[in-house]
């Protein structure tokens, strides 16, 4: 299952989420998008970032709760799996 990060260049918390996530052991697949790169996603996440979420097979993205920036670690990686299965995607 694949973790979408909508994200853009320069932000600070952005930038710490994609640190703390690659960081998990293991590290989820993880594809950062530049939210600045399509206007479309500009416009419907450009004040959201840093966004997360699930790419879902055959459909749409789901999007994920906000994560706190405190997360990180082993704590990171049980709020993520809690939301996989709220999602029924674990």
């Amino acid at each position: 299952m694949e973790l979408l990060l909508y994200s853009r260049q320069g932000c600070c918390l952005c930038a710490g989420l994609e640190d703390r996530l690659r960081a998990l052991v293991p590290p989820p697949p993880l594809t950062v998008i530049d939210v600045d790169g399509d206007a479309a996603l500009q416009a419907r996440y450009g004040l959201a970032v840093p966004l997360l979420a699930v790419q879902r097979p055959g459909g749409r993205p789901l999007v994920l709760p906000r994560v706190s920036p405190r997360l990180s670690g082993d704590s990171l990686a049980r709020w993520l799996q809690q939301q996989l299965m709220a999602g029924d995607l674990a």
